[in-house]
């Protein structure tokens, strides 16, 4: 794919997007060592996390700053270079969407509407700030420029103060930048170019579809203005999403992968020629490729399909099955208060680019046991330190007590929107068996290496009660309403809710916490309209104080009052209880403390670089 004249290797983007690697304000050298890893693997373009452009603008705490990025820049354009990947800087200013807590200072937006999300009512611009706004993006470009860069991005996406000014939702002005709401983004458009000349790239974010059709930017006002944006720029990124529709930018599971191909499509045709690139949980490469054969689009944005597997293009090319995308955004929507670094369930290695070993298959580990390492258990902890060690050049015995490998994802993929567990389960599954590890079903063993040998079942409470895990598991459950009872707050209760609502049951889903599903993240809110649409109860502050006689009896957490509720059965979501490890070997997994998919890959990965580490006293390369 050529660009201002500059082609890059592959037609897969890295886009934008949080990682907290940050140091200060500026990109650090987990930032360089991140991206260094995709461009390796054939990323053909890719856009750095987006710096804010001004600093009115602080949207989170380790936020980019582009006057402090330079140096930072500099390092990751050094980085890729040598793989011919393009690097645009992502430029930006968050307004009104943004935060107040950490510049404290008042918030900009074209108009005085609270912010949908924190009801925090920005300033209002006026012509100095306009001004300042784009003198900051042309001072950003110059110094991105400087930096070596191959051009830049302007975000006017979902969370970005252009496509505030874009949209009827927010911008209720009078004067020529209300009148004409897209005045402002060709402003800046204009003076990026004059600071970028011809010979490098000016990309475009821009939210095609606000998901509110009352007043904001629909795919028909979209398609409209880009007739008159697109010949001002090299590509164009179609996105959705706005403060109203936070969601739509990075759905997942539950939205079908190819939701926003009609949208690529109709912006394509709208754009003249101009390269446009289908962005939106494109994470299956037979998609990708089915997308760019049928003139969707021009190029394709697999961000987190890459965060999964960074040697994503080079797998490909080398004919090698591609590591599965979750879509969980369990590990890699890292926009919070606690500043998670950027990872991956599928592969923790994510975001921690600088610390681990050399990624296995690529320069390999010097020094594998000499002897066969035996791992005990087929879950994702125990596949995933079989797979570290074999990829390394181990003789692995892989030993599982029951007669199939996955563990816990095959009831995880049960639940709704994580069917792609199954994907993962597979995978692992089969790199085993690929890289030649020897795996024996139906077989006890007392000792081995790495012990990944899961969880125990807990004690459905009370007595008479259905474990979560035996309903995922396709247990018959009496006639009748059900209560699942909740006080773990992770998917399984608000999905086993989903589940039997589906089915035509009376739920109710009884929680300790404040709201269903306290521990979804970014699913949240979606989670809780699921419930709503399909017609469960949600007692939440509620603690479950008896079952019997046909109804649950809970009480306020608060008040002590109680409350009586139909429940022909109860429902269990509470979590397992730890393992019984045996031997001496590395415990991994459920089985020292039952969690998430995320931690049992993680340890299990952990378990084998421990393992290779201690042969010979030679660390890993």
């Amino acid at each position: 794919m050529v660009l201002a004249g500059r082609t890059a290797p592959s037609r897969v983007l890295f886009g934008p997007h949080e990682t907290n690697l940050g140091r200060g304000r500026s990109l650090s050298e987990r930032h360089v060592g991140y991206y260094a890893r995709r461009a390796a693997g054939g990323c053909g373009v890719l856009v750095t996390e987006t710096a804010s452009v001004h600093g009115s603008d602080w949207p989170y705490e380790r936020a980019p700053l582009a006057a402090d990025c330079g140096p930072g820049w500099a390092d990751v354009v050094a980085a890729c270079r040598r793989h011919g990947t393009l690097v645009l800087a992502g430029l930006g200013h968050t307004g009104g969407q943004g935060t107040s807590a950490y510049a404290q200072t008042a918030l900009w937006a074209p108009s005085r509407v609270p912010d949908v999300a924190t009801r925090e009512v920005p300033a209002e611009m006026e012509l100095p700030e306009i001004v300042a706004l784009v003198d900051g993006f042309a001072a950003a470009t110059r110094l991105a420029t400087a930096a070596g860069v191959d051009g830049v991005e302007v975000d006017a996406g979902p969370r970005s103060l252009l496509r505030q000014f874009a949209s009827g939702l927010t911008n209720t002005r009078t004067d020529a930048h209300g009148t004409d709401r897209w005045r402002l983004l060709r402003e800046v458009l204009s003076a990026v170019r004059g600071e970028l000349g011809s010979g490098r790239v000016l990309a475009l974010r821009l939210s095609c579809d606000e998901g509110a059709p009352w007043a904001g930017i629909t795919p028909e006002v979209a398609c409209a203005a880009v007739a008159g944006l697109a010949p001002l720029v090299d590509l164009l990124v179609v996105v959705r999403g706005s403060a109203l529709a936070p969601s739509a930018y990075r759905p997942d599971g539950h939205t079908p992968p190819g939701s926003t191909t009609g949208l690529a499509r109709a912006v394509r045709a709208a754009a003249g020629g101009t390269p446009v690139v289908l962005q939106g949980s494109v994470v299956d490469v037979a998609a990708a490729e089915a997308a760019l054969a049928g003139g969707v689009a021009d190029a394709v944005e697999m961000t987190r399909a890459q965060i999964a597997e960074a040697d994503l293009v080079a797998r490909v090319r080398a004919g090698l099955p591609v590591r599965p995308c979750t879509l969980c955004n369990q590990a890699c929507q890292v926009r919070d208060v606690r500043n998670p670094l950027v990872s991956c369930v599928a592969d923790p290695g994510s975001g921690h680019e600088t610390e681990e070993p050399a990624p296995e298959g690529r320069d390999g580990h010097p020094c594998p046991p000499e002897r066969e390492v035996t791992v005990l258990g087929g879950g994702p902890a125990g596949l995933e330190a079989a797979r570290v060690l074999a990829g390394a050049g181990a003789a692995v015995r892989l030993v599982e007590r029951s007669d199939r490998l996955g563990g816990a994802l095959p009831l995880v993929a049960a639940l709704p929107g994580r069917e792609r567990f199954a994907d993962l389960a597979r995978w692992l599954a089969d790199e085993c068996r690929r890289l030649g590890v020897r795996v024996e079903l139906g077989t006890a063993a007392a000792d081995g290496d790495v012990v990944a040998t899961g969880a125990r079942p807990r004690p459905p409470a009370p007595v008479g009660a259905v474990a979560a895990a035996d309903v995922l598991a396709g247990a018959e459950l009496p006639a009748g309403p059900v209560v699942v009872h909740d006080p773990a707050g992770g998917p399984a209760g608000t999905g086993v809710a989903e589940l039997l609502a589906a089915e035509g049951r009376p739920v109710t889903v009884v929680t300790p916490d404040d709201v269903v599903g306290a521990r979804l993240g970014g699913d949240l809110a979606p989670a809780n309209t699921r419930l709503l649409r399909a017609g469960v109860r949600r007692e939440t502050g509620c603690v479950l104080r008896a079952v019997g006689d046909g109804e649950a009896v809970v009480a306020d957490r608060w008040t002590g009052e109680e409350r009586r509720i139909p429940c022909a059965v109860l429902v269990d979501a509470g979590p397992p209880l730890p393992g019984e490890p045996s031997g001496s070997g590395i415990p991994a997994g459920d089985v020292v403390a039952p969690r998430t998919v995320l931690e049992a890959v993680l340890e299990g990965r952990r378990a084998a670089f421990a393992v290779l580490a201690g042969t010979g006293g030679c660390p890993p390369a």
